[in-house]
């Protein structure tokens, strides 16, 4: 019995060394990296849809060579795999480092492009986003001045006038709730909004809430 007793403590401190130099030459490896290595890394990362660990690999690449010509590009990757998978908030994250770094390049008109995207898509809940719908408009309004002759233009033309669209929609439900109650007076200033925001409130289609969402709305 003791021999087995000691048998075994041999062999989980073999184990538990074996473990602990694996980790510890796979954490040597992983560090003080080409810049290269990193983004080809990362790369590789979301063609396996693993974007966690693209993530992570990023944040080595930013670390270690902040100033690389990697780092604008590897950003617009993860910005594009980040709205792939509906992960808004971390396009967004992404996104507002982006603009703040490199509001000089010659891809800042796609990058806020993307975060008009990103907002757009981001757009699920009729009564809940409205603030949402505001912001992206502003943003809207301001990529119309400052880019001109951007090729994502019509995108942004046709971002605009969807959310145009819901605006109205959410101020004829308004307007709707107040009939409903008998308030002239919010009614006829929200029926107005309505018509600022669509010179034909007829063509509007009333958004499609599912039944479990709308007793929350």
């Amino acid at each position: 019995m003791m021999k087995s007793f000691r048998l075994k403590n041999i062999l989980l401190i073999a184990c538990a060394a074996f473990v602990f130099t694996a980790c510890s030459s796979k954490s040597e490896e992983e560090y003080n990296k080409p810049a290269v290595y990193w983004y080809n890394k990362m790369m590789k990362q979301i063609g396996s849809n693993d974007l966690d660990e693209a993530d992570d690999t990023y944040t080595s690449l930013e670390s270690e060579h902040r100033n690389s010509p990697f780092i604008p590009s590897a950003m617009l990757i993860l910005i594009n795999a980040h709205i792939d998978e509906e992960e808004y908030a971390l396009a967004n994250f992404y996104l507002d480092e982006y603009i703040k770094r490199f509001s000089l390049s010659k891809d800042i008109d796609y990058a806020r492009y993307l975060k008009i995207k990103a907002n757009f898509l981001g757009f699920k809940y009729q009564f809940r986003d409205q603030q949402l719908i505001d912001d992206t408009l502003v943003q809207i309004q301001d990529f119309k001045v400052k880019y001109t002759n951007s090729p994502y233009m019509p995108l942004v033309d046709t971002i605009n006038a969807r959310l145009e669209m819901a605006k109205a929609s959410i101020n004829q439900e308004i307007a709707d709730l107040y009939k409903r109650k008998d308030k002239e007076l919010a009614v006829a200033f929200y029926e107005e909004k309505v018509k600022e925001s669509w010179i034909a409130p007829s063509e509007i289609e009333a958004v499609k809430v599912p039944f479990y969402r709308s007793i929350f709305e």
